[in-house]
């Protein structure tokens, strides 16, 4: 561990603040409350850290994963006391899936006022296990600097690390204190095995490659192509990844489907699947009569890499040993761009028309669940852009994502596919984009229900359900009225029910600088 020595005296919240702009953190996403008074206040003297509120804690967590998933390192969460983590909880949890580098900051009460049990003390620790690869609670100020530092740096390996401060050491004062620097490296890639996925995979009568997280950048992309290039292997993403490149210059990568069945019977194909920086294939529920892994277990299944490896440098290593082609080459057949439909909005219609007038370099937050399901094959032939999606699976990740995306890249603009159910989750991350002004075109899939529990009731055969199950899976009485909601909160809206009107929106939403929201009431 390196550092340099701060003149004058400081106090603990203005020592975690300094090592954190000096360790590269440039965005704070903030809730917080009287504990973090002191951490608020240093953020004054930051001018490399923009601070950033979010009205709702899972507002901040999900920018912190959209922020992470476009840049590839983290934004600081600040965080009040173990319920205010557990307000944000649920999308860190689809940071974690995704392997986003995100850095919470979480207040605890003062040390001496612990035993007093009051009444928000909880055990923060082992709830922020839950989704944290690190966890540590700091001890003293001597080792805040330090301890912020290794948090950074463990974060940068594609996790969540949580680091909790009590607030006496926060206003707790240190003379000369040093900040924290430790260097960060990827672990070498492991030669043997390399040598040895070569070696079966050479041998292999047919093979995939099942790629998440930085393995789908352009590099990773490039890299795999290269290796699909040399054995004809075929290229898979997760049914939900966390960062993809996609469209004209890089390969169409098919995604696994999200039903079982299509799942087990495509990728039985292959007698191996190379894993590389995805979690082996399973069901996303476990249903009866079907068996919970996708790939069986005559089929061999091969893992590239560490979490603490680099999977670009991987891939490309064994791209290399496998004397595969310098360049890529891109096979795919390259089909025309989606067309503009017409008439009546369907979700299948709604998709074409984002399709058709996304413009190059976009980023496409997905969380139009049922939707969205037809938007993905449509793009591969579209302008350069980035898809983002739902991880972890935990619904209302949209909106604070892409909040987070366009933190990340201003110069992009950001179009959130987004299920009006999901929304209702986080539908705070639209005041946070009018007061950032926010280039987030937010499209509502207005069909006033939880289709996806009437598509999984549908697929057990039920067909007819009573009050009670009705009421538990439909939005309507009253229906939502987004465009006030969206007004409500500073963002201007519209709401269509065509494709030339969502054309039309969608064209002035593109146009603009700032947040839009439009419903697609869709038949």
């Amino acid at each position: 561990m390196q550092g340099r020595r701060m003149s004058g005296v400081v106090n603990g919240a203005e020592l975690l603040v300094k090592t954190a702009e000096a360790r590269g953190i440039e965005v704070c996403f903030a809730n917080a409350g009287t504990t973090e008074i002191p951490i608020v206040l240093a953020l004054d003297a930051a001018k490399g850290i923009k601070a950033i509120l979010g009205l709702f804690e899972g507002v901040c967590t999900g920018a912190a994963d959209g922020y992470g998933r476009m840049t590839g390192k983290p934004a600081m969460t600040l965080l009040h006391l173990g319920p205010g983590f557990a307000n944000g909880i649920a999308n860190l949890h689809d940071a974690r899936r995704a392997a986003t580098p995100v850095l919470n900051v979480i207040g605890q009460h003062a040390t001496w006022h612990l035993s007093a049990d009051p009444p928000l003390a909880m055990d923060i620790e082992s709830l922020t296990r839950t989704v944290s690869g690190w966890v540590r609670t700091n001890g003293s100020i001597e080792t805040l600097s330090r301890d912020i530092s290794e948090a950074i740096n463990a974060s940068l390996f594609g996790q969540i690390s949580s680091l909790i401060v009590p607030h006496d050491i926060q206003l707790a004062e240190a003379m000369g204190a040093s900040i924290g620097s430790v260097d960060f490296a990827f672990d070498p890639v492991d030669a043997d095995v390399i040598k040895k996925t070569a070696q079966r995979l050479r041998a292999a009568r047919k093979s995939a490659l099942l790629l998440d997280g930085r393995a789908l950048s352009r590099p990773g992309l490039q890299a795999a192509t290269r290796i699909r290039g040399k054995l004809k292997s075929d290229l898979f993403a997760p049914s939900f990844f966390s960062c993809a490149e996609r469209g004209l210059g890089l390969p169409d990568i098919q995604r696994i489907p999200y039903f079982p069945e299509e799942a087990i019977s495509l990728l039985s194909n292959y007698d191996i699947v190379v894993i590389v920086s995805a979690h082996e294939p399973v069901t996303f529920f476990g249903y009866p009569g079907i068996r919970g892994h996708i790939l069986s277990d005559e089929q061999e299944k091969l893992y590239l890499c560490s979490g603490r490896e680099n999977p670009v440098k991987a891939l490309e290593t064994l791209a290399d040993a496998l004397d595969a082609p310098a360049r890529p080459i891109i096979r795919d057949v390259v089909s025309p761009r989606a067309q503009l439909p017409s008439g009546e909005l369907t979700a299948e219609k709604a998709c074409l028309t984002v399709a058709a007038l996304q413009p190059e370099h976009a980023i496409i937050v997905d969380e139009g669940i049922t939707s969205g399901f037809t938007y993905y094959p449509l793009t591969a032939s579209s302008p350069p852009h980035s898809f983002l999606t739902i991880a972890g699976g935990s619904i209302g990740y949209g909106m604070p994502c892409a909040t987070g995306a366009a933190i990340a890249r201003p110069d992009r603009p950001v179009i959130n596919l987004q299920a009006d159910g999901s929304a209702l989750y986080t539908v705070q991350a639209l005041w946070t984009q009018a007061r950032e002004g926010l280039h987030v075109i937010t499209l509502i899939c207005s069909n006033r229900s939880y289709k996806i529990l009437q598509l999984e009731l549908s697929r057990a055969g039920i067909t007819s359900y009573g009050n009670n199950a009705r009421a538990l899976t439909e939005l309507t009485g009253p229906s939502i009225d987004w465009v006030s909601i969206a007004r409500g909160f500073g963002v201007p809206a519209a709401s269509i029910d065509t494709v030339e009107g969502l054309a039309r929106e969608l064209g002035i939403g593109l146009a603009e600088s700032g947040p839009r929201l439009i419903e697609m009431v869709l038949s």
